[in-house]
């Protein structure tokens, strides 16, 4: 079934990143969608920007899911790169939620670089203090946005703000905008500490 508007709204109340990533993208630009899952966030750009985008996803059924709702897909997995993509190819490719389960990270950021003009990067902030008290009662934090327990998280390169601007100096990615949220709240205030999810749009240095 395709995805309507009254889902495409459901899905940007339920992934507060959707409506945070489309206030970056600029009408018409082409996209590309790394580990795109079934092409919801690509589906709300089309509706909200009327971008032209590309999703990659490994999963069978995320495949047939953005098949489903009209998606251009290719199936493959990011951490073999994206030799398939010429350099400059996209206005800006973006990587949503995705981040921690990467084994090759900074490969990836540099290979976003490399094919797209921006890059924009979405993760859960393991800074965020009610992962930080779980931590310090000795366990692994499980929540909205870590929902899996560590004996079968797919999540294994969690990291705070600070350690994410640090991975893009050592890729020569210059920051450009940065937004924290929890919920759909900006975080202005001690955002490492307050802010649960993180959102990143930068460039090459």
């Amino acid at each position: 079934m395709a995805i309507n508007e009254t889902t495409l709204t459901a899905a940007a109340a339920w992934r507060p990143d959707f409506a945070a990533i489309a206030s970056w993208i600029k009408p018409g630009a082409k996209i590309l969608d790394l580990g795109c899952g079934d092409g919801s966030l690509l589906k709300y750009l089309h509706q909200e920007r009327n971008i032209f985008g590309y999703g990659v996803e490994i999963d069978d059924k995320n495949v047939l899911g953005c098949l489903q709702n009209g998606i251009n897909v290719i199936q493959n997995d990011l951490e073999s790169g994206l030799s398939s993509f010429a350099n400059d190819s996209f206005d800006y490719v973006i990587l949503s939620q995705t981040l921690q389960a990467m084994k090759h990270t900074a490969e990836i950021i540099q290979e976003m670089l490399r094919v797209g003009r921006e890059g924009i990067v979405s993760f859960p902030n393991f800074g965020y203090w009610k992962n930080r008290m779980q931590v310090i009662r000795g366990h692994m934090p499980v929540s909205e946005s870590l929902p899996y327990h560590w004996y079968d998280t797919p999540n294994i390169h969690l990291c705070t703000l600070g350690d994410f601007e640090e991975l893009c100096r050592q890729c020569n990615a210059k920051i450009l905008e940065r937004r924290v949220m929890n919920g759909d709240r900006q975080i202005e205030l001690s955002p490492n500490l307050l802010g649960r999810l993180a959102f990143y749009r930068f460039e090459r240095g």
